[in-house]
């Protein structure tokens, strides 16, 4: 990787660290500076590698530095993030790190600072193995994620527990697929890959889906362009499963964005009388519908820029069979796959999440028709996203019920839906709840 991909890497870093973004929002603007999918690779084990060590890393630079570094030169101190990250984790050679990152310090317009950031580095290099051996001082150090977060985790989960899902955040997520079954089956799809030396495993109670241990650019993915297959993970994958749907009924996708759900609704290739989505942002629904083009969808969707929470998001009188809320949440069930979420959450966002979640279900509820289903979802693992959400909704409705997930398989029982935690049967954190209004 060049100096100046390098420079843009340490900028994305310090939006990173600073929450002016995700990383779902800027590494695609980085990939369109990296043609070569081997550079788009390194830049994401790079990244990657750094968050999911960045309190440790955080800790190495502040011991290396004699004192901190001004704030102006924040994006030099994430060229040096990166390049410990990479030094310890064996990415890319040690010269060649060393001698970019020093370059990515000039191309940052800090060329007074070049000299400090060789020195620092090639410290590093010598002080390895020490660097290595510092005890942690803190939690945060220990588990590379905040304190506010271990807590809460320790909270819901037990010691043990917390610790277990503390420790698979920190490892890479496999790579889950999602056959296209009006295009082609996965057996089929399996062979294909299998032709190209990569071993897929087929999912038990997950009929479109295929794992592959290990992640590749998507691109090189057979069919991938033309939407024979996409990239979902298996939880999520779920969610349809436990729609159960059926000919000539409403659907409603109240979360839609960004639509992997909804793509997969329509594969079903089952005759429905109505498919609506809903979602905030006209930006995300313009490209769901590019999407949605790219896999060469010939179904009608009606398309709503609404808050579904919102009374005046629907006509009165609307009823649906099946309704999904995929709900706003902390994101916490998969840090492993989007490392940035522990940067980005804070504490005072978790109320603010429930009022909306709670909002949501109150509102869509309304809206089920008599004997429909409601599939309640998050990517959390946090108990009052989930579990304890749903109770409360139970206990201001009288008419729903909860329904057993059929999916004994899945997680654990939590007696108000099924969570699974990360890495769990190799899929990310996921809460399922099956709510039901009573037929008249």
């Amino acid at each position: 990787m060049n100096q100046n991909l390098r420079a843009r890497l340490a900028l994305l870093l310090d939006g990173l660290r600073q929450g002016r973004e995700t990383s779902l929002e800027a590494l695609p603007k980085l990939d369109r500076h990296l043609p070569d999918a081997r550079d788009r690779a390194l830049a994401r084990a790079m990244l990657y590698a750094c968050l999911r060590g960045i309190e440790r890393y955080e800790r190495w630079l502040h011991d290396l530095l004699e004192r901190p570094l001004p704030n102006a030169a924040a994006p030099v101190e994430s060229v040096l993030l990166l390049a410990l990250a990479s030094l310890d984790q064996g990415i890319d050679g040690a010269h060649a790190v060393v001698s970019a990152s020093v370059d990515a310090i000039r191309g940052l317009e800090q060329p007074g600072l070049a000299g400090l950031g060789n020195a620092v580095l090639r410290r590093a290099q010598r002080e390895l193995a020490q660097l290595r051996a510092l005890p942690p001082r803190t939690d945060a150090e220990r588990y590379n994620h905040p304190t506010w977060l271990i807590e809460r985790l320790r909270r819901d989960w037990g010691a043990d527990q917390a610790a277990a899902i503390l420790q698979a955040n920190n490892e890479p997520a496999p790579l889950w697929l999602r056959v296209n079954r009006q295009r082609a089956n996965v057996s089929d799809y399996r062979a294909k890959l299998a032709e190209q030396g990569l071993d897929a495993a087929l999912a038990p109670g997950l009929p479109d889906a295929l794992c592959l241990a290990d992640s590749l650019d998507v691109l090189q993915l057979p069919g991938f362009p033309d939407g024979l297959v996409s990239v979902q993970d298996g939880a999520a994958q779920l969610a349809v499963v436990l729609l159960d749907l059926q000919p000539g009924q409403r659907v409603l996708d109240a979360c839609a964005a960004p639509g992997g759900k909804l793509s997969h609704i329509l594969e079903q290739g089952i005759p429905l009388a109505q498919v609506q989505a809903c979602d905030v942002s006209a930006a995300r629904l313009s490209r769901m519908q590019e999407n949605l083009q790219r896999m060469q969808f010939t179904a009608t969707i009606d398309w709503l820029q609404a808050d579904a929470g919102s009374a005046k998001a629907f006509a009165p009188g609307t009823q649906f069979e099946r309704i999904l809320l995929d709900a706003p949440c902390t994101g916490t069930g998969v840090i492993r796959r989007h490392p940035d979420i522990r940067l980005l959450r804070k504490p005072g966002q978790v109320q603010a999440l429930k009022q909306t979640q709670a909002r949501l279900l109150d509102r869509l509820f309304a809206l089920l028709a008599p004997g429909g289903r409601l599939v309640y979802a998050t990517c959390s693992v946090l108990q009052e996203e989930n579990a304890g959400q749903v109770a409360a909704f139970l206990e201001r409705q009288a008419d729903a019920w909860l329904r057993p997930v059929d999916a004994d398989w899945f997680g654990r029982d939590t007696g108000f839906g099924r969570q699974n935690l990360p890495g769990e049967q190799g899929l990310d954190g996921f809460f399922y709840a099956v709510l039901k209004r009573r037929a008249s």
